[in-house]
């Protein structure tokens, strides 16, 4: 069957990969004239089953009204006319209640271990280096209360397979000396053993070679600009070049995803949340980090590719603007020279914006909805690098109508999107 697969970020192109195993023609459209090059090159580089939780919990409403309230959280919200951000919020709101955040979760983390399995047995098999780390990733506290009640929100994690052991201050430091020289005190860490790290750019530009290999065309600088559709199937592709012609479609866009479906008048629930990254020279290599994490009171993560620092933080709710002032960076660099004083040269630094595509309750579309030849891999949210190779073989089991190796249905369009209807 000849796909098109919508989209060259680490999704699209791990989708290639995995259709292109199968003995699909894979064509691959985006607007960028690099694979990975948008989003995928603008998250902190963690592969953090670990950190699967849904946003969507019994905490985060007053968290957004402390944002609406103009107070500083680490998930920001501009009061806007957005009737595609109302409609998100309000299916966000009902997804916070504890069962159905517990669900969500559990749909996250399932995925997003099956996908570092795949990922790693990839990376061995196909001889791929993107700077990967095993050697898991560490959530820090700064108050004690805040790490019991960590420990205490873990179990969740725990009982669906995790090991995340609880770390004392000094067991932090024998883990990761370049943490005891930070001028910050924590009171610990909950250390997943099993995450790690890596660049997504660096995976994705490699596995595009592999996909090369086995004849996946990649059509970049080229912008898909409509889907038509008679109701039933898409059943013309019109890009910048012309009209795309192909058996199926497969919308990898991330966070543009919405756009073209709306050129269908049809909604998905999917909306951005735009973070902030930047990549800075390590200037003193004997006292940087090997290990990634992220500050839990000020979510600031980092990541460390051979001789830089990768680090990121803020999910703000702006729709589609990209735009960013040094202020929206300040603290990282607060986080950075505190946590790792000296070890990085800030005039190195190269500033980026990503919008991360959210669903609501959190874990990504996967498979068919409405129409009978337009399957969706996208809405990936803050762990999309984390959960593209398995959404990837998932994706192109349904499209093989063979049974996926973990159940679809949590992450089915057609379940999630029947709040959503026409305009």
């Amino acid at each position: 069957m000849k796909i098109a697969v919508i989209g060259a970020g680490v999704v699209g192109v791990a989708t290639a990969h995995a259709l292109a195993e199968r003995g699909h023609e894979v064509h691959v459209y985006d607007r960028r004239g690099d694979v990975a090059s948008d989003t995928s090159a603008s998250t902190a580089g963690l592969v953090a089953p670990g950190h699967s939780y849904a946003w969507a919990s019994p905490k985060a409403p007053a968290m957004l009204v402390k944002s609406l309230l103009g107070e500083a959280t680490s998930i920001r919200i501009r009061p806007r006319a957005d009737a595609d951000l109302f409609r998100w919020g309000l299916r966000f709101l009902r997804e916070c209640v504890p069962s159905r955040s517990r669900a969500n979760t559990v749909a996250k983390l399932r995925l997003a271990r099956y996908s570092q399995q795949l990922m790693d047995e990839l990376a061995v098999r196909e001889g791929l280096h993107y700077w990967q780390t095993h050697a898991g990733v560490l959530y820090l506290y700064h108050a004690d209360a805040d790490l019991r009640a960590a420990e205490q929100h873990s179990r969740l994690l725990r009982e669906h397979g995790r090991c995340q052991q609880v770390l004392s201050f000094d067991q932090v430091t024998a883990l990761e000396p370049a943490l005891g020289h930070s001028l910050t005190r924590f009171a610990g860490a909950i250390h997943d053993t099993s995450d790690g790290t890596g660049d997504p750019h660096l995976f994705a530009g490699g596995l595009a070679e592999v996909c090369r290999r086995l004849g996946v065309s990649f059509h970049l600088g080229t912008s898909v600009t409509e889907l038509v559709s008679d109701g039933s199937s898409v059943t013309r592709i019109l890009g910048s070049d012309g009209e795309i012609r192909a058996d199926a479609v497969v919308l990898a866009a991330g966070a543009a995803s919405p756009l073209l479906t709306r050129t269908m008048r049809q909604r998905i629930p999917v909306y951005p949340a735009k973070g902030y990254t930047l990549t800075a020279t390590i200037k003193d290599p004997d006292r940087a980090p090997a290990i990634g994490g992220i500050d839990e009171r000020s979510l600031v993560a980092w990541s460390r590719f051979g001789g830089e620092l990768r680090m990121s933080a803020t999910a703000e709710f702006v729709g589609y603007d990209r735009s960013s002032t040094p202020a929206d960076y300040a603290d990282i660099i607060e986080a950075g020279n505190q946590l790792f004083p000296g070890v990085i040269d800030w005039d190195t630094a190269r500033y980026r914006t990503g919008l991360r595509p959210m669903t609501p309750d959190g874990p990504p579309l996967i498979g068919l909805g409405r129409h009978d030849n337009l399957y969706y891999n996208t809405g990936h949210g803050h762990v999309g690098w984390t959960m593209a190779c398995g959404s990837a073989r998932m994706l192109a089991d349904l499209i093989d109508e063979r049974r996926p190796d973990i159940d679809p249905t949590p992450y089915s369009p057609v379940q999630r999107n029947r709040h959503h209807t026409r305009d």
